[in-house]
């Protein structure tokens, strides 16, 4: 019988001692791994928020000096227009916004060209429902939209911006 048994009762010890040391080994170096990827990925947080504040004030700082002196603002009168809904209740929508003039334009000519632009925007803002009005992004795609209008309108170079200053559904 000692001849099919292929170790002998001590060497039990000796087989896990052997064994124990490499699941130590394993969990260190898993928490080696983990420790290693926290420290990549919070040096990573941290550069891509400082980097990405960096980049925001130089933007800043190059519209100012861009616009510096140069930029005129011209006052649209408020709009309100009926908004289409599908259960026949009236909605109004009242937008209040100013044209940034461009490079190819002036306050007076801007001002001379207010019709042109209230009637692009009017079939647009017509057409919209109360739903398009919902969520954060809708000031942004009006915005986009009236923007558009407008370069069509007046041509490019005319207006750079607009900007809404109400933007009241009831």
């Amino acid at each position: 019988m000692s001849d099919d048994v292929l170790y002998e009762e001590g060497d039990e010890t000796e087989i896990e001692a052997i064994s124990k040391p490499a699941s130590k080994s394993k969990k260190k170096l898993i928490i080696i791994v983990v420790a290693m990827l926290a420290v990549l990925a919070a040096g990573g947080g941290a550069a891509w928020f400082l980097l990405g504040k960096k980049g925001s004030a130089k933007h800043e700082v190059a519209a100012a000096e861009k616009h510096e002196g140069k930029e005129a603002f011209v006052d649209v009168p408020a709009m309100l227009v009926n908004l289409r809904t599908s259960d026949g209740n009236p909605h109004y929508l009242k937008v209040h916004f100013m044209l940034v003039a461009g490079p190819n334009a002036t306050e007076q000519a801007l001002k001379d060209q207010i019709p042109l632009v209230l009637d692009a925007f009017q079939p647009f803002l017509r057409e919209l429902r109360p739903e398009d009005l919902a969520g954060s992004a809708a000031v942004f795609r009006i915005k986009e939209e009236l923007l558009a209008r407008t370069h069509d309108a007046l041509g490019e170079g005319m207006v750079d911006d607009i900007l809404i200053q109400d933007l009241i559904q009831q």
